[in-house]
């Protein structure tokens, strides 16, 4: 009880923090935003349907990025408490060192719902379809990546304790999982073969398939409970060494 008690209060803590700047939820939106507005109408000159079946390809892609951008970078906001002595205070406070952690990844995964939510509205007028049921299912995939990627972005930034040291980490393993995952542009039958074997060890690649799948209404189809699997275990591994890192930064 105490465990869920203290996740609680930090998770509203860091809520509140949140809600005072929604800024932060309004950025993390644009770059969607802009890939959907700029970049998913080129897809249109090349995709063999209509429009409407371009982006019922492009958008559950698009939540996948999402779901990896809005959280592989929360390892900064941990940076900028553990400079402003936040981290440091905790140490003398009974509260739990792994709550320390659900709580603010709790927070990072609800902003990424609203976020997420936002995308999916504003893609319905460019003839998106999707029911609830793998809308649901799906949002559970978005918090898996969310939690994994969050935790592990929390443990490089008590790691490192350097933004100049976090970003480049950040980036450079970031930038080949995204365009080795077919989120913008399919790889089967037009990467070459060595670029699909890489896609095909790549857990955001299984996410993305398998979020088309859904958003075709493809739930039972056994792509979406491996690509689930996956993000579990990657999830699960996440955060214990995220909280391994707290509870070693915060004695």
């Amino acid at each position: 009880m105490k465990f869920l008690r203290d996740t609680w209060l930090i998770f509203t803590r860091q809520l509140q923090l949140q809600i005072r700047q929604p800024v932060w939820v309004v950025v993390g939106l644009l770059q969607p935003l802009f890939f959907l507005l700029l970049f998913a109408p080129l897809l249109q000159t090349m995709w063999p349907g209509s429009r409407a079946e371009a982006y019922q390809w492009f958008i559950p892609g698009l939540l996948v990025q999402m779901a990896m951008f809005g959280t592989l970078f929360a390892g900064f906001g941990i940076i900028a408490e553990l400079r402003a002595g936040v981290i440091e205070r905790m140490r003398v406070t009974p509260v739990s060192r792994v709550a320390l952690l659900f709580g603010r990844t709790g927070r990072d995964i609800v902003t990424l719902f609203v976020q997420c939510l936002l995308l999916v509205v504003l893609a319905i007028p460019f003839g998106l379809q999707v029911e609830l049921g793998p809308l649901v299912l799906m949002f559970g995939m978005i918090a898996l990546i969310g939690a994994m990627c969050s935790s592990v972005s929390y443990g490089l930034g008590l790691l490192t304790r350097s933004e100049d040291a976090l970003a480049p980490i950040v980036n450079t393993f970031s930038v080949p999982f995204l365009l080795t995952a077919g989120i913008l542009l399919p790889l089967t039958n037009r990467a070459p073969g060595w670029l699909q074997g890489i896609g095909d060890v790549n857990p955001f690649a299984w996410a993305a398939d398998a979020s088309r799948e859904l958003f075709q209404g493809h739930w039972t189809v056994s792509v979406v409970w491996q690509a689930l699997a996956i993000l579990g275990g990657l999830a699960f591994l996440g955060i214990i060494w995220g909280a391994r890192e707290f509870a070693r930064s915060v004695r």
